[in-house]
């Protein structure tokens, strides 16, 4: 049986997380810009997650009151993830911020989410994406995929 590693918090700058997610997210790129940003690292210090947290991306979500994490990562180290989601939702509300939110894109299952005491709160149909004619927007990869809005508990 393989040992789980011990993990604890860290800072990580930006620049740092934004990296980290460009080498370990199978699904997005880096997210544009952040409020903050934490990491989970190992009893050698070797990083194993990331996530970040900013403004949240639905302009009818942005009321100067709620954040969302646009991120998480990890290298696949057990319990990692889960970590990360219950250490931004403290900061958040540490800092005044009253929600958090977040999404998933299916299959992902949202374990680590309800192991943070997270919930669920809506279920966004599958869209064609962010193109229309007047805007034209590149094609990301990540269209035509229905996914779950969880807050913060």
């Amino acid at each position: 049986m393989t040992s789980v590693p011990k993990l604890h918090l860290v800072p990580v700058p930006f620049a740092y997380a934004a990296g980290f997610v460009d080498t370990w997210h199978r699904t997005h790129k880096r997210p544009p810009g952040c409020k903050f940003c934490v990491g989970v690292a190992d009893d050698d210090g070797v990083l194993r997650g990331v996530a970040i947290v900013g403004r949240p991306v639905s302009r009818m979500l942005d009321n100067g009151a709620t954040l969302e994490v646009t991120r998480t990562t990890t290298d696949g180290t057990r319990n990692a993830n889960s970590m990360l989601y219950g250490a931004v939702t403290r900061a958040t509300f540490a800092l005044g911020y009253s929600r958090l939110i977040t999404y998933t894109q299916r299959p992902e299952s949202g374990a680590s989410l309800r192991a943070s005491g997270w919930r669920v709160i809506a279920e966004r149909p599958a869209r064609p994406g962010w193109t229309r004619p007047s805007r034209p927007r590149a094609v990301l990869g990540t269209e035509a995929i229905p996914r779950t809005l969880w807050e913060a508990t």
